[in-house]
């Protein structure tokens, strides 16, 4: 549904950013960032001198390596625009970020790495983007791994329990999966906190 018709307005600015994670064949998995900047109209800029409308006023892009337990094994960016001729230079210092695991806390041990001068605000930027979509990359590999690794100790006469409900990380954190909500109601009762949860437990007691 799209938003409701806005007031009369003059487009400014445009910011895009296109995130693709990638399954290798040895195993890793990429996560690819492309983010650009440009104005609806023409100006001047003190380096670059006059640039038409829709010239990337910033460009950058990143690929970020990692296995399976998040862990960064290499990351390189690349500034194909920016304001200054130096921008170019933030860049590199994003290769520091291999060795720190994609999981809570990730944000701000980049930040000790590349954070201020040290590296680029908007390769920084897309940093939270890129957990992200390693998360959603990695998630159907480690589900199907899972799942063939159960399926295969069934084969051979095992009764192996998952490790996990599915749950971890969802709980609570956003609208949708609220531990009172109709969705986690569904899927995983066991969890669910919400009237039916308390109704349940009075009758039971």
């Amino acid at each position: 549904m799209p938003l409701p018709q806005p007031a009369d307005r003059e487009l400014m600015h445009t910011r895009d950013i296109k995130l693709q994670g990638f399954r290798r064949a040895d195993g890793l998995m990429d996560v690819e960032a492309h983010l650009t900047d440009t104005k609806a109209f023409a100006f001047s800029n003190p380096d670059r001198g006059a640039l038409p409308p829709g010239t990337p006023l910033h460009e950058m892009w990143v690929r970020m390596t990692i296995n399976d337990r998040m862990e960064i094994t290499a990351c390189e960016a690349v500034t194909d625009h920016g304001p200054y001729s130096n921008c170019m230079g933030g860049a590199a210092s994003f290769a520091k970020l291999v060795g720190l695991r994609i999981r809570p806390g990730f944000l701000k041990a980049a930040n000790e790495r590349v954070g201020g001068v040290l590296g680029c605000t908007h390769i920084r930027e897309m940093l939270q983007q890129i957990g992200t979509v390693a998360l959603q990359t990695i998630w159907p590999v480690k589900s199907r791994s899972d799942a063939e690794s159960l399926e295969a100790a069934k084969a051979r006469g095992e009764h192996p329990v998952s490790k996990t409900d599915g749950t971890e990380g969802m709980i609570d954190s956003c609208f949708a999966y609220a531990a009172d909500g109709e969705n986690v109601r569904k899927r995983w009762p066991h969890r669910y906190t919400g009237n039916q949860a308390a109704a349940d437990t009075s009758a039971t007691a």
